[in-house]
């Protein structure tokens, strides 16, 4: 699929609050049409939706991709002083702030917000704080979460122990300073897919990987990694060039706000009634089909769908039939 409408390495830079966000556009902005507004995860950046871009334009829609918060082309906040007292500028509440802003900035009332990974964790929560900017919602691997009765960190700590990644990822300082001090060793133990001969579709797990154990990950041995690496080397080479670019940060202070996002969801309605696709991938370990279960129950108006033979990484493992899941909706449901 052709992304040659966009020139990643040249973003748009918006102005909002606190934050110089890059922004890449595709499509012209139609009245009788919702704009489309592509989130992504943790640890990607818009580039992440490249071959997602030109499908939705030739359905007829506007499409527009940023870097988020801490990630990318956008950098971290202003007022971001490097320090732990900074972390709260990376809670739910900014990062959903962020993509009204970007509407505001764009002259766009109201939007179709699709999110992979982090990326859906903002786009459905959303409806909690700027219900009256959305049109739509897509979800790609990540499902509507109800809220927990308890702490999610204390949850995982629970369930995964202190070696799993997000819980790691709480100490501020450490993790991010690993993964700085070689940006490409870290993004290859992430983006990471099944071999060919392994039939399962998913990687045999060696240690630390079993409950991904980051900092005991990229301390092992590479050549005793499960999988293959996914990406090619030129995509491999835009990605580490916005991490060494970034730093990771940013992005890890998302997980930072686990709790506070929580606290802050005390008193927020577990219901969506915008019209609402599910995208799951039969093969992601993190954010398998079955956490998306549940999400008659709070998602009134919804459509599931399962890309097979896909792991996490969805919009570069499966682009072709991702892309056309989700213009197929957009284009019934909104054209």
């Amino acid at each position: 699929m052709p992304n040659h409408m966009i020139n990643w390495d040249e973003p748009e830079f918006l102005q909002l609050p606190d934050l110089r966000m890059a922004v890449y556009q595709a499509g012209t902005p139609n009245s009788g049409k919702p704009s489309v507004v592509l989130c992504h995860g943790f640890p990607e950046i818009g580039y992440s939706w490249r071959h997602i871009v030109a499908p939705l334009v030739e359905a007829g829609f506007h499409v527009v991709v940023p870097d988020q918060r801490g990630f990318g082309y956008t950098g971290q906040a202003f007022s971001d002083a490097g320090d732990a007292a900074s972390v709260p500028l990376y809670d739910m509440a900014h990062l959903c702030g962020d993509l009204s802003a970007l509407l505001n900035a764009l002259n766009v009332e109201k939007a179709i917000f699709a999110g992979h990974d982090w990326g859906g964790l903002v786009t459905w929560q959303l409806p909690f704080y700027h219900p009256d900017r959305i049109a739509g919602l897509i979800g790609v691997n990540t499902p509507f979460i109800p809220r927990l009765a308890q702490d999610p960190i204390a949850a995982f700590r629970n369930a995964m122990g202190n070696d799993f990644y997000i819980v790691a990822f709480q100490e501020h300082g450490m993790v991010e300073a690993v993964m700085d001090s070689d940006p490409a060793r870290a993004l290859r133990c992430f983006y990471r897919g099944s071999n060919p001969t392994e039939t399962q579709g998913v990687p045999e797990l060696g240690p630390g990987w079993e409950n991904f154990a980051i900092l005991k990950i990229l301390e092992s041995d590479e050549a005793t990694w499960p999988g293959k690496q996914l990406l090619a080397p030129a995509d491999f080479d835009h990605y580490h060039r916005a991490y060494a670019r970034s730093g990771f940060r940013g992005g890890v202070n998302w997980y930072r706000n686990f709790t506070r996002n929580w606290e802050m969801s005390a008193n927020f309605e577990q219901k969506v009634d915008v019209p609402s696709l599910m995208i799951c991938a039969e093969h992601d370990t993190f954010l398998p089909p079955s956490m998306a279960e549940n999400m008659p129950k709070y998602v009134a108006d919804l459509e599931t769908h399962l890309i097979r033979a896909c792991g996490h990484w969805t919009q570069n493992e499966k682009p072709q039939e991702l892309a056309d899941l989700m213009s197929d909706w957009l284009v019934r449901r909104f054209a």
